[in-house]
């Protein structure tokens, strides 16, 4: 009984057993275009940054001592300043900062200051235990809060917190 084989073949081999370029030519064309290797796919070696003499890295402006001194309607010293509420995750981030007791260093607008007084800030600030200078100026903007808390005052912004130094100005 002769075996019969040819179901098993595939066409090519059962019609004619020339193989003939036009089957080789895909299997070719795939392997040369995944072969190739694309330099434009590598962005890293064509950057070219136009902007990097005016790029600034998230650097803030810091007043000097001076500068925060003359931009100041009020400077105080005080060692007894504390954080009395914020709203941080609320909206707009402020903090409400009470002052117990303080020397005036300088003032433009009241000769007589009441104490325990309250004052405003947009940034958090960091007080050491010993004596620093408090650079405020008139209240802008918190209309609600100024009325309800009574606050006067907001800190100077661009204005950091330096300690109190000996000699007075």
């Amino acid at each position: 009984m002769p075996l019969n084989i040819g179901f098993f073949l595939p066409n090519l081999m059962k019609l004619n057993m020339k193989l003939r370029p036009k089957h080789f030519l895909p299997i070719f064309l795939t392997a040369f275009l995944v072969g190739c290797e694309k330099k434009y796919q590598r962005p890293d070696e064509y950057k070219v940054d136009l902007f990097k003499d005016e790029r600034s890295e998230n650097q803030a402006y810091v007043m000097s001592e001076d500068e925060a001194f003359d931009k100041s309607e009020m400077v105080l010293s005080s060692s007894t300043t504390k954080l009395v509420d914020s709203s941080s995750g609320r909206g707009k981030p402020f903090y409400i900062y009470k002052i117990s007791s303080a020397g005036i260093e300088k003032t433009t607008r009241d000769s007589v200051v009441s104490f325990p007084i309250e004052i405003l800030s947009t940034q958090k600030l960091k007080f050491e235990k010993d004596s620093s200078y408090i650079f405020l100026e008139k209240l802008n903007g918190f209309r609600f809060i100024a009325e309800e808390m009574k606050i006067k005052y907001q800190w100077v912004t661009g204005a950091p917190v330096y300690p109190l130094r000996k000699e007075s100005k």
